[in-house]
């Protein structure tokens, strides 16, 4: 759940949990890119202003990798703002004031309907590459391919996180070897080569992976 209202974070954490669900919570975007770059999410919850930006972006980033059910929950109640979340992406839309019980069970009516639908949430899907989540397998055009567990990490992160620069540092923040030892920037360099080996059509030449000098790395999704 996206959402900065304390005390509306406080009484729904409370009345989702009760529920039987684990929830994480995020009162900015920033901090919703990086939990959703680490983790596999049944929901998202997201209010559309949050101190450093909208949820309508927020909702756009995450429908370029996963069909994962998105609720907004939000005061932006014009008939504007209610077409905008769902034409971009949104499975619902609520708006404040509203009833708990209702709430609760458009929760519950959505994770029905996500249970019932394809496994797109157990896979990551960039062009050719697809990331079985489940299996922690990867095919390139059908073809599996074999990645070491840290490389593994560090496509996921990019897959996750399309046409957006990622800093060395950001990407070292999140990435951890099989042993949990943190990785450095030698080896963050090593594991990019690799990668690029492995999923690039040319490696001398990457369409996947870009380097922006003196900012970072890229993943392009148009390849």
């Amino acid at each position: 759940m996206v959402e900065d209202d304390l005390s509306l974070i406080n009484g729904l954490s409370f009345a989702i949990q009760k529920q039987g669900y684990d929830l994480q919570i995020s009162r900015t975007i920033s901090d919703a890119e990086t939990k959703w770059a680490d983790g596999s999410f049944d929901l998202v919850i997201l209010d559309v202003s949050l101190p450093d930006g909208v949820g309508f972006d927020l909702c756009k980033q995450m429908r370029q990798t996963s069909q994962v059910p998105i609720m907004f929950l939000t005061a932006a109640d014009e008939e504007t703002d209610i077409i905008m979340g769902l034409d971009i992406g949104a499975d619902d839309y609520i708006t404040k004031p509203f009833k708990l019980a209702v709430f609760l069970s458009r929760i519950n009516a959505l994770l029905r309907r996500s249970e019932q639908s394809s496994p797109a949430n157990t896979q990551l899907v960039s062009g050719t590459i697809k990331v079985d989540l489940l299996k922690n397998e990867i095919t390139k055009s059908g073809q599996k391919i074999e990645l070491t567990a840290g490389e593994y990490k560090l496509l996921c992160l990019f897959i996750r996180n399309p046409d957006r620069v990622l800093s060395s540092e950001q990407i070292l923040s999140r990435l951890w070897d099989c042993n949990e030892n943190y990785v450095d920037s030698n080896t963050l360099t090593v594991y990019i080569r690799r990668l690029r080996t492995r999923i690039e059509d040319d490696p001398g030449n990457p369409a996947r992976i870009i380097n922006i000098r003196g900012l970072g790395y890229m993943w392009n999704s148009k390849g």
